[in-house]
């Protein structure tokens, strides 16, 4: 079998979205689409003033469901409710793609290092 003749489907590639905030009512929609699909914590305000910071874990075209950053139960919050959407959290897997993993251990191969292990970096770092 010839790896390098086998076809390879695109990957998704993440928009970096760490820092962003959505206040527009017309782009609220799009921005929880994105939050649900964001591997950091996000902010979500509320038309009462109050705040939940935390990972939105599901959504459906009424709803999205969070684990809060302090802890407690699941939160479950109306898009109706929602005035604004931040991506408040860093998104501890980017700049951790398979192709970035790839281009390093070539670069480490072609300075002559030996015996390159395949193991994953921390996402922590």
């Amino acid at each position: 079998m010839n790896f390098d003749e086998l076809e390879v489907a695109p990957g998704f590639e993440h928009e970096n979205l760490q820092g962003m905030r959505f206040e527009d009512p017309s782009q609220l929609s799009e921005a929880l689409e994105k939050a649900f699909d964001y591997r950091g914590d996000v902010t979500i305000h509320k038309n009462d003033g109050s705040e939940i910071e935390g990972y939105i874990f599901d959504r459906n075209s009424l709803r999205v469901r969070v684990f809060p950053k302090d802890g407690g139960g699941k939160v479950s919050v109306a898009y109706s409710e929602i005035s604004a959407v931040a991506f408040t959290g860093r998104d501890p897997a980017a700049g951790k793609s398979w192709q970035a993993w790839v281009q390093k251990y070539f670069e480490r191969k072609a300075a002559g290092e030996q015996n390159i292990e395949l193991e994953p970096e921390s996402l922590d770092s």
